[in-house]
């Protein structure tokens, strides 16, 4: 018999209106931050604080047909270790604009004066920038059709830039633009992106943006894997609820939070976000703890033949590489984090790694990896290169993506290479045999990290036994770095 009592709002959504446009709606967003608005208009506030969504992707329709059959509705599934599923309905989404069919539309709302706050989930990738420089890629096409285009912008940048021009001349201040993506000084990175597309639009407006505009940096953190068929099936088996597209996410969920807004903001405290003036030690405690520890776990698992996350996890030898990476390579590289026990907060990190609730696939943290390793787990290798601290663990992490981009397993099998730069990266990883160090030689994605003999010497060793030993026994052999 299906278990009854879903949690389902108890506010009027006829009540709530929009105050903050979201880029992004995926499952990351519908887990976490839809989640805490709607904790808010539970307890009655933040009314004026409803969130639209708007999708820019051609992927993002589905997620508009989604939501449009369901009022915008769905549930989010919190899935816990023994196996209880705790479900929730969320509305605090109000509204969805697909923009490509209506950008005038999308760029009117962005531009009215009831739009506070203009948020992004858009991935690691979606932020345009070049990692040899850190600079914003004006050679990419979709910029460029957007700057000489006739019509209406395309992009995040365009769509978001005009309309803040179209503030800025209507006498209306600007929202506060509010990143929520994996990225070190989130916040920072938007203001680059956002302000360096403005000026190639008009210097003054982009000079109006940085003396007008906040950008808050934040850290997020909940592990949400991709909704699966199974988990419409056993939602609608356990529940007799029929969700399109529901959302699974791990119990824990983080959101510190910069408070620095330019036009107010919700009273997200009093839904359980942290605000601070200082997120820095929090996201480099997440960055390059929990996500670099994917990259850590996803790479060498695949290899080992794993494929789901807490499989993996459960795994003692994959589990004390990642301990160890923590405790010798991340950690040092930190800032001591308020309130935070670091030792705790990695041993929590395994555990939450190994929940078999969450179901979470190998592949998902394999994917777009030109877009994670440079963000999360490079920094680590730079600064410990640079203080003469630990980088082997780190080392064998890129030498096992680098292994993993070859396109094949251990036992001959293709392996699916999710990747923006797969048809670069691939190719070049297959030259591995005969040239070591090729595929670190990309200086687009690894700078200058290959002119380190340091660096050179353990990425090679490792790149080596994963040839010659395969994934267990390189970690079982990974040398003893000298204290």
């Amino acid at each position: 018999m299906p278990e009854l009592g879903i949690p389902t709002p108890t506010y009027s959504r006829d009540d709530v209106t929009v105050g903050i446009v979201h880029f992004g709606v995926g499952g990351f967003h519908r887990a976490h931050q839809a989640m805490y608005v709607d904790r808010l208009l539970e307890q009655g506030l933040a009314k004026d604080w409803g969130i639209c969504g708007v999708g820019v992707m051609p992927g993002d329709r589905r997620m508009q047909e989604a939501l449009a059959a369901q009022d915008n509705l769905y549930t989010l599934v919190l899935t816990h270790p023994d196996g209880t599923w705790e479900p929730r309905v969320i509305g605090s989404i109000v509204d969805y604009r697909y923009a490509p069919d209506e950008p005038e539309a999308v760029i009117e709302l962005l531009a009215a004066p009831t739009t506070k706050i203009v948020s992004f989930t858009v991935t690691e990738g979606g932020y345009n920038i070049r990692h040899d420089t850190g600079e914003f890629d004006i050679d990419n096409p979709a910029i460029k059709q957007d700057l000489t285009s006739e019509g209406p912008p395309a992009t995040v940048f365009g769509l978001a830039v005009e309309a803040l021009a179209r503030r800025r001349a209507r006498g209306i201040p600007s929202p506060t633009l509010m990143s929520c993506d994996n990225i070190e000084g989130n916040g920072v990175v938007a203001r680059r992106v956002f302000t360096s597309y403005a000026r190639m639009v008009d210097p003054e407006l982009a000079d109006w943006i940085t003396q007008n505009t906040r950008f808050p940096n934040s850290m997020v953190d909940r592990i949400t894997p991709v909704t699966t068929q199974s988990v419409i099936d056993e939602l609608s088996l356990r529940f007799d609820v029929q969700d399109r597209w529901p959302v699974v996410a791990e119990p824990f969920t983080t959101w510190v939070l910069e408070d620095d807004f330019t036009d107010g903001r919700p009273p997200f405290e009093k839904a359980g976000v942290h605000l601070v003036g200082d997120v820095a030690p929090y996201e480099l405690m997440k960055l390059r703890l929990l996500n670099a520890s994917h990259q850590g776990l996803c790479y060498f698992g695949y290899l080992m033949g794993y494929r789901y996350v807490h499989d993996a996890a459960q795994d003692p030898l994959i589990a004390q590489f990642l301990l160890n990476y923590m405790a010798d390579d991340a950690i040092p590289t930190l800032k001591p984090v308020p309130g935070i026990d670091l030792d705790e907060y990695t041993r929590t990190l395994i555990e939450r790694f190994a929940n078999p609730e969450i179901r979470d696939t190998i592949a998902r943290l394999c994917a777009e990896s030109s877009d994670r390793i440079p963000k999360w787990l490079l920094p680590v290798i730079r600064e410990n290169l640079e203080s003469g601290g630990h980088i082997v663990r780190s080392a064998a992490i890129v030498a096992s993506w680098a292994r993993y981009a070859e396109g094949v397993d251990e036992h001959g099998t293709p392996i699916e290479v999710v990747d923006r730069l797969a048809e670069e990266l691939v190719p070049l990883a297959r030259k591995q045999y005969t040239h070591p160090a090729v595929f670190i030689e990309n200086t687009s994605v690894f700078g200058d990290l290959a002119r380190s003999t340091r660096f050179v010497d353990a990425y090679t060793w490792a790149l080596n036994s994963l040839h010659n030993e395969g994934a267990k026994r390189t970690l079982e052999a990974l040398p003893v770095e000298p204290e």
